[in-house]
């Protein structure tokens, strides 16, 4: 008898489940990935890499693993975002191999507002940590430059069909342990696909960014993103501009180049170094996978912080990598 209501209760329980389900939504996403990656104009054996891209290994390497839970209610809900592996560690941070990409809880208190709270991928620039929001695998100097994520709350407002705002208050960007009682303020201005973005810290971490980033179909099979930031503390910083123009030649192949231009400056000093950085990357979809191969060559003015094949100093680096992305 025991046993009956036992199962009995089991069995109502999860009808009750199912039927909170159908008003709420639970859902398990994520991906993984993978790459190889050779130099062209220097010996793999020397360990040079362009350090700015989240793929920075030669020979066979681990991108990362990306695991999202997300719950949705009628009003609220709640993201999970937790990383595995090497290009996780080094854009979240910390002491283990499990690192919190996101993890925040929102409220809809209206159609047009919604606030949230905990910590969240940052609004400036064009492109994300996890490789599937990315056309390019490598990531830019403006994005390994910039924040990668923040603590804090902020607010959203649907102020029109094309308009939108957000306001936040938050630590300093990627400080989770705010042990000076520092903060950080951000605003986001968006029309229509483009966004115009703040961050002021009073030079606790990053100082003050501007960051406008965009993008326009220009025909059917050609997109055109737009990067470009200034950013300044305690009078240096660095600033930059970079292109994204995509051409879809089939409905599984499309062909991108990002084109970036990236400099530092300083008050009172003249010809500090900059870089020009193109990456050419071919996506080629295949169910849930995606197959990128992808050619990069920064070269850098006043500067030779890279190696050629004879180990002599060299202003310029190339390499050929080829990912794979799973997304699920």
């Amino acid at each position: 008898m025991k046993k009956f209501i036992t199962l009995s209760m089991l069995f109502v329980a999860a009808i009750g489940f199912a039927q909170e389900d159908e008003e709420s939504k639970l859902s398990v996403s994520g991906s993984i990935d993978a790459y190889y990656q050779t130099n062209l104009t220097t010996s793999d054996d020397l360990g040079q890499s362009f350090g700015t891209s989240f793929a920075n290994r030669t020979g066979f390497a681990l991108g990362m693993a990306n695991v999202i839970a997300s719950y949705e209610g009628e009003k609220t809900g709640m993201v999970a975002d937790l990383v595995f592996g090497p290009r996780g560690v080094d854009a979240a941070g910390g002491d283990n191999d499990l690192y919190v990409n996101q993890l925040y809880a929102y409220w809809n208190v209206s159609e047009g507002t919604t606030l949230t709270m905990g910590r969240f991928n940052t609004y400036l620039g064009y492109e994300v940590i996890s490789p599937i929001g990315n056309f390019n695998y490598s990531t830019s100097y403006l994005f390994s430059s910039g924040p990668f994520s923040h603590l804090g709350l902020k607010a959203d407002f649907a102020l029109s069909d094309d308009f939108s705002l957000m306001l936040a208050v938050m630590n300093a960007t990627d400080v989770y342990d705010n042990m000076t009682g520092d903060y950080a303020l951000g605003a986001q201005l968006g029309y229509a696909g483009q966004f115009l973005n703040f961050y002021y810290d009073n030079d606790t971490v990053l100082g003050f960014e501007i960051d406008y980033t965009g993008g326009f179909d220009l025909s059917d099979d050609f997109f055109l993103g737009i990067n470009a930031a200034y950013q300044t503390s305690d009078d240096a910083g660095f600033y930059g501009a970079a292109l994204y123009p995509q051409v879809a030649a089939s409905e599984s192949f499309t062909v991108g180049l990002r084109g970036e231009y990236f400099g530092l400056h300083a008050k009172d000093v003249d010809d500090l170094p900059s870089v020009f950085a193109a990456t050419l990357t071919g996506s080629c979809t295949l169910e849930n996978l995606t197959i990128k191969p992808e050619i990069r060559l920064d070269s850098w003015s006043n500067d030779m912080p890279y190696l050629d094949s004879d180990a002599a100093a060299s202003d310029n680096l190339a390499a050929f990598t080829l990912a794979a992305i799973y997304s699920f």
